[in-house]
């Protein structure tokens, strides 16, 4: 694992760099993106009221809607003479947010990518096995550009196509796999059912990201597959993934990459500024980026931060892994759980499989919670079909008993046949919230 020497930088070194990018970013976007100079002088200040990091609480918040109103090109700070690629999301809920990379920006994010995939186990001349999807997503050509760059070689295979990929890991022996946890599972799961080991493969390390995963199931993916597995997090509006990384050493938070972006956690209804170690909404602001900066962007995602060094030696800041979203936070008859609590409790029940899926509804302005989760396959044929009706009933009352105490719940659990559940080949669906369509 090599270190950055921007990965070691003392506090004030670290301010010190983050506060010259800072005021360059925000003359940048003064003079270039009518958005953010409409923002700012809304707001009663000037670019030269930004000297120092701290200066940062005095600018506007961005968010996603704002984003969509600038659909396609509002906030681009370059000619499109000077783009070089553009990104996008899926748009499910609406126009899609768009963003755009320079020549210099695809460099600096490979750079970042490739950081992040040497703190996870990857090394020059090593096989990385890439089973994000590529095109608009960033994930794909995100890790592909780092995985480059590190001087790995890299197998650009993307996701699907299940059982090729597993032939590919067993003749290619790639070292890294790169992927969506749910869908990586889903591989170790398909190579169980075809007669592979999961465990006796190339593979020493997983880099997992783009859907909130829990403890239990990081345990699941590294006793199925005889891994490290570190969570690598980013979002294409502030550049893709590299964002922030965890390391192999430790897998205790994630480094943030602040040498190019500040991150704050913020209060979503109070909008104030947290103190390290308390859980709020993610904000992040770019400092490096050229084609489409972006300032305290409210992410959605819920987390926490800490200073400290780590084991592995950085200095960087380290962000919590992703305990839920702002907007996925389930509230059913007044209490509030994110599906990461769920998981949780879900994956220390030993004769459960690690796939489930929450269907929620309302009955007479009553909410009501299902949980289908899968049997353990080794559980599930241990006995008869008789015996095999009482254990599955028996542990759908041990569900409904765990998420009734751990997580003040009340739900109706069903013990399905393992493979029932729909497999994902990218962000697995874990909630069916059929109240929105009654709304």
């Amino acid at each position: 694992m090599i270190l950055h020497d921007s990965e070691t930088l003392s506090i004030s070194e670290m301010q010190l760099l983050q506060s010259t990018r800072l005021r360059d970013t925000i003359q940048k976007v003064f003079q270039h993106v009518p958005f953010y100079r409409e923002k700012i002088t809304n707001f009663m200040i000037t670019p030269s009221d930004i000297q120092t990091i701290q200066d940062i609480h005095k600018l506007p918040f961005t968010t996603k809607k704002e984003l969509r109103e600038n659909y396609p090109f509002g906030l681009f700070a370059i000619p499109r003479s000077q783009i070089t690629r553009l990104h996008a999301s899926s748009g499910t809920s609406g126009k899609p947010t768009v963003v755009a990379y320079s020549q210099e920006d695809i460099h600096m994010w490979s750079e970042i990518a490739a950081r992040a995939i040497s703190m996870a186990g990857g090394k020059k001349g090593d096989i990385l096995h890439n089973a994000y999807g590529y095109g608009l997503f960033t994930g794909g050509l995100g890790l592909h550009y780092g995985s480059e760059k590190l001087g790995m070689i890299t197998v650009p295979v993307s996701g699907g196509n299940t059982d090729r990929q597993i032939q590919l890991i067993q003749d290619f022996e790639p070292t890294v796999i790169c992927g969506t946890p749910s869908y990586v599972l889903n591989i170790a799961d398909r190579m169980t059912e075809l007669g592979v080991n999961p465990k006796e493969t190339s593979l020493k390390y997983g880099i997992f990201g783009a859907e909130p995963w829990s403890e239990e199931m990081r345990k699941t993916l590294e006793e199925k597959l005889a891994i490290k597995a570190c969570d690598i997090y980013g979002l294409s509006e502030v550049i893709g993934p590299g964002v922030a990384m965890e390391c192999y050493a430790a897998q205790d938070g994630l480094h943030v990459a602040e040498d190019h972006f500040y991150v704050e956690v913020i209060d979503p209804k109070t909008l104030e500024v947290l103190p390290e170690g308390e859980l709020g909404e993610l904000v992040f602001t770019s400092l490096t980026k050229q084609a489409m900066p972006i300032i305290r962007y409210r992410t959605g995602d819920i987390a926490s931060i800490k200073r400290e060094k780590c084991v592995c030696g950085r200095t960087t800041t380290k962000m919590s892994r992703v305990k839920g979203r702002v907007d996925d936070m389930l509230i059913i008859r007044g209490v509030n759980i994110f599906p990461s609590e769920i998981e949780h409790t879900l994956l220390q029940i030993k004769e459960l499989a690690p796939h489930y899926q929450l269907f929620v509804s309302r009955e007479k302005n009553l909410d009501s919670v299902e949980v289908q989760v899968e049997m353990e396959t080794h559980t599930f044929f241990r006995t008869d079909v008789t015996k095999r009706q009482e254990e599955m009933r028996y542990v759908e009352q041990k569900v409904e008993y765990e998420l009734k105490t751990k997580c003040l719940i009340n739900v109706k659990a069903s013990v399905v046949e393992p493979r029932t559940i729909p497999r994902s080949e990218g962000k697995a669906v874990r909630i069916v919230d059929e109240r929105l369509s009654h709304s």
